[in-house]
């Protein structure tokens, strides 16, 4: 005689209800589970929104507030009609309008030239990539001793290859070319990696399709990786954009705005006017004018950037 089959276990008949319940509780947590979450997110996050407050917020509302001198505006009325004020927006547009572009068209050219693996072009990209890692004031006080025009190492240089000596940053037409040229030199390899990890995004198999076609190394780069790194782009134009409309430590080590206002950019002009002239207002009206200006450059080139190449994206 057989015997009749044993009931399940209580617990056996539950564990699959209990997985489920787990799963749903996943997939859909509850109001606790979801609080929690809320709060370790804002726990993560309060230091870093803590120190931007007090070091970034917090410093810019006061200098609106200085510059508004209890809601007047007569510390901008006031810059409008300062020649010095007008002709350091056009020094400083003239460095950017310089660095910017120059920067942007040497890092992508090495980013070009120094993508895929290999041992040497590994040591290549670190040996471009070094100067951005070295302090921006130990940057400007090298260049200064290179470009003495007494003793710098540039002009022993073209007194031996036969070239007349030059001012460099004692001349007023090319001390700006100068300081250009630094920001270039220290901050093109920083951007090329940038535009490195933008490359590693792209398809093999795009580049692959191309190369069927008959498509040379140079019109890939043209017609595929350009336009493709347009995101990045933006991004690389944009920040190299703020950080030259906010150059100052090359200016103070090397040039104090010289010669004859050649290089007063205007951070250097806001640093005269808080410490040199003690006008408190008139710099903190430079501050936010520069910020101001800042944000609608940003604005205006990624509007351009995504003009130029959503067409071909759509």
């Amino acid at each position: 005689m057989s015997r009749p089959p044993t009931p399940a276990q209580p617990s056996a008949r539950l564990a699959p209800i209990q997985r489920q319940a787990r799963l749903r509780e996943r997939l859909h947590p509850t109001h606790r589970n979801l609080r929690s979450e809320l709060l370790a997110t804002a726990a993560f996050l309060a230091p870093a929104l803590a120190l931007l407050a007090a070091f970034r917020l917090y410093p810019a509302a006061v200098s609106v507030a200085q510059s508004l001198q209890g809601g007047s505006l007569q510390a901008y009325r006031e810059l409008f009609a300062d020649t010095t004020f007008l002709k350091s927006v056009r020094v400083t547009l003239a460095y950017a309008a310089m660095a910017s572009p120059a920067t942007v068209a040497v890092s992508l050219l090495l980013a070009l030239v120094l993508q895929g693996s290999g041992r040497v072009r590994s040591l290549v990209r670190t040996a471009c990539f070094l100067p951005s890692t070295v302090s921006m004031s130990v940057v400007a006080v090298t260049w200064g001793m290179i470009l003495d025009p007494h003793f710098g190492l540039a002009n022993s240089v073209l007194s031996a290859v036969g070239l007349p000596r030059q001012l460099f940053l004692a001349s007023p037409v090319q001390a700006l070319q100068c300081l250009a040229a630094l920001s270039v030199w220290r901050n093109a390899g920083y951007w090329m990696m940038f535009f490195l990890s933008g490359m590693e995004a792209v398809p093999k198999s795009v580049y692959e399709a191309a190369q069927l076609d008959g498509a040379s190394p140079l019109q890939c780069a043209v017609t595929i990786t350009v336009p493709l790194l347009a995101p990045t782009l933006g991004f690389v134009l944009v920040s190299n954009t703020v950080v030259n409309c906010l150059a100052f430590a090359p200016v103070f080590i090397l040039t104090r705005g010289g010669p004859l206002g050649s290089t007063n950019v205007l951070m250097y002009e806001a640093y005269k006017s808080a410490f040199t002239y003690l006008d408190m207002p008139r710099s903190s009206a430079i501050s936010t004018l520069v910020l101001a200006a800042v944000f609608a450059l940003s604005f205006l080139e990624l509007k351009l950037i995504q003009a130029g190449f959503g067409g071909d994206r759509q």
